[in-house]
This record gives C-alpha cells, sequence and structure tokens, in this order.
C-alpha cells in the first residue's frame, strides 16, 4: 500500500467520499466499491457509488444497490456537485482513468481532490495521491479486504460487506478455475464463510438470475455463432448486428459466453466478437502461456489480464472478423506449442 500513513490519517475525520468502477462494471468491480463503501459508512464517512454505465441486473442483490448514481444526462448535474463536493475520490477495478469514461472528465476537473486506487490490472497511470495496486492479486475485492485489514478493521466486516467481496473474489476466479486463484484466496473466502457468509445465496444471485433473452441467446450463439478451430487450439463466437437487435442483450447478458469455448476440450485461446453496430466489442479467455492481455493490447486497444482481457474495434466486424482470423494464423506457433 502507498502511502498507508496518508490515507489513515485523512479518514480520520469524517469525509466526503465518491466511488468509482469502470465501465460495464461486472461482480469485482461493483462488489469492491459496494464493499468499500459500506464499510467507509461505519467509519463515519459519507459514501456515493456512482457508475459510468449501466451494469448487469445479477448484481442488483447487493447491498444499497438503490443508491448507487449511475452516469446518464439526467445525472450528469447530480454527479458534477457530489464530485465537486468530495473530499476523496476513489478509483476501483481500473488503474487508468481513461476506463471510467466519462467520469474521468470530473476527476480532472477536481485535480486537487484526493484519489484513492485500488486495482489489480496492468497499465497503471501515474494520477492517484494513495495507490493499493498489486497485478497479483485476483481480484480487486481480494485488495479492498486488505485495505479493512490494514486499517485494523477486521471487525467491522459483517455480511453485506463479505457478500460484495465474496461476489468480487468468485467472479474474478471464475469460481476457483482460474490460475489466479492462490492460497491466500482460499483463506480470504474461507475467513468471510466464517464470519457467516452463506456463499451459496452470491452464487445463487449472480449465476442463476439469468433473463429469458439471456438464456435464448446463449443457445443461439452455441448452435449458431461458435467456430472451432482445433488445429489452433482456438474456438470463438461472432454475434452479429442482427443478433444483438434480435436478443437485445442487456448489460452482462453475453458475460461468461466466452467460456463456453474455452470450456471445449483441446481449446487454449477462445474469444467472443460481438457487434453492436457502432463498434465491435471483444472478450478474450486463454489458459496457459498464451497472453490475451498482450493480445488485446497489440491489436484491439484493450488489455486486461494474463488469461482473461478485452478490446474493441471501430471497424466493420466483418473486417474485425478477417483481423482476427489472419491474426490467430500468425500466432499458431505460440497458440500449438506443447505446455
Amino acid at each position: 500500500m502507498q502511502n498507508l500513513a496518508g490515507l489513515s490519517e485523512l479518514l480520520s475525520t469524517p469525509q466526503k467520499v465518491v466511488i468509482f468502477p469502470h465501465q460495464r462494471p461486472d461482480a469485482d468491480a461493483l462488489g469492491s466499491c459496494q464493499a468499500l463503501s459500506l464499510y467507509l459508512q461505519k467509519k463515519n464517512h459519507q459514501t456515493t457509488v456512482i457508475s459510468p454505465t449501466e451494469y448487469p441486473s445479477f448484481l442488483n442483490w447487493m447491498a444499497e444497490n438503490e443508491k448507487v448514481v449511475v452516469y446518464s444526462d439526467k445525472t450528469h448535474q447530480k454527479i458534477e456537485k457530489l464530485v465537486s463536493e468530495a473530499t476523496l475520490i476513489c478509483c476501483l477495478d481500473f488503474s487508468s482513468p481513461n476506463r471510467t469514461a466519462p467520469l474521468d472528465s470530473f476527476i480532472e476537473k477536481n485535480s486537487d481532490t484526493p484519489i484513492l486506487m485500488i486495482d489489480h490490472h496492468r497499465g497503471k497511470s501515474d494520477f492517484a495521491h494513495f495507490e493499493l495496486w498489486d497485478i497479483t492479486a485476483a481480484a480487486t475485492a481480494e485488495l479492498v479486504y486488505d485495505l479493512i485489514l490494514l486499517m485494523s478493521d477486521r471487525a467491522l466486516i459483517d455480511i453485506q460487506i463479505a457478500q460484495c467481496l465474496y461476489a468480487g473474489i468468485m467472479t474474478d476466479t471464475a469460481s476457483f478455475k482460474h490460475p489466479n486463484t492462490t492460497g491466500k484466496i482460499h483463506r480470504i473466502a474461507a475467513d468471510l464463510i466464517d464470519m457467516g457468509l452463506d456463499s451459496s445465496y452470491v452464487q445463487r444471485m449472480i449465476y442463476d438470475s439469468n433473463t429469458e433473452n439471456r438464456i435464448r441467446l446463449l443457445g443461439h450463439a452455441l448452435s449458431d455463432c461458435l467456430t472451432v478451430r482445433q488445429d489452433l487450439k482456438t474456438a470463438y463466437f461472432v454475434l452479429k448486428q442482427k443478433d444483438t437487435r434480435k436478443y437485445n442483450p442487456q448489460s452482462g447478458d453475453t458475460e461468461g459466453i466466452v467460456n463456453y469455448a474455452l470450456s471445449i476440450e483441446g481449446i487454449e485461446f477462445a474469444a467472443i466478437l460481438i457487434d453492436y453496430g457502432s463498434e465491435v466489442r471483444m472478450s478474450f479467455r486463454s489458459v496457459g502461456t498464451f497472453s490475451v492481455a498482450d493480445f488485446a493490447r497489440n491489436y484491439f486497444g484493450g488489455g486486461g489480464h494474463h488469461n482473461a482481457a478485452g478490446g474493441r474495434s471501430l471497424e466493420p466486424v466483418k473486417k474485425v472478423v478477417e483481423r482476427f482470423e489472419k491474426l490467430i494464423e500468425e500466432h499458431r506457433s505460440e497458440l500449438t506449442a506443447v505446455h
């Protein structure tokens, strides 16, 4: 933790705190924000979680969900006031301000306000006064847990905070399947369960709260949109604009589909390319040594973790698919290497 003493001193008196996740926040981003918010409230701070975009409905069960302010034209002035009055800005699950656009513009306008950044992604920018940044951490929720312990406040973790932390840890490890699942992560999960957390409840809320449209979209993707290249140990989905129009996926509806491609025997690199008309969004997953973070950053203006990353392109989906297919051919030796 960089400048823990300074953060402790700042938090020794009541502060007005705004907490930002990244765009289209997932369970780790939103869970970390909610957990930190609930914790700081117990320390007599006034907190507001502000999301730059909508987020999946299967996260609505989290404590104080109804108090989250989502950016829109209607909330712009409210958010502007909240940030201008804030005495601490917290940036969670991202380490470069543009990942929270358009909220990054409010950070720029209030450059004198102290910033706390908590994250585990590569590509860090030097914009925060206080940093808890560790790319070896499995989830930002792990680091929020660490911060609470660093502040000697483990006793303040209640069931609601534990639920939010567990949601972030569980999803960013793919239910403890990813290589980032360390002994430490299991010990944290065990500690939260020992506090009284019902882990099966969190599992049900996130994984068993599908909309009908999401299930129908998943069926269509598996049946009609999947290409498997066993010769390249690669499988990928392409959802075209007609698909997104028909199934009208809401935030989170396409989340996790890419993992079905990665679950195919012999596949070590998986992708999903989704045409939203104005842009093509991509998610990449891998097992083993192939870095999807490098792949996303080098070719599709994205980034992420070694085995889980994302990118985007403003080119037509046909050209994006052609480029993707050309790239996996160029990486044949890496993709087919014996591990």
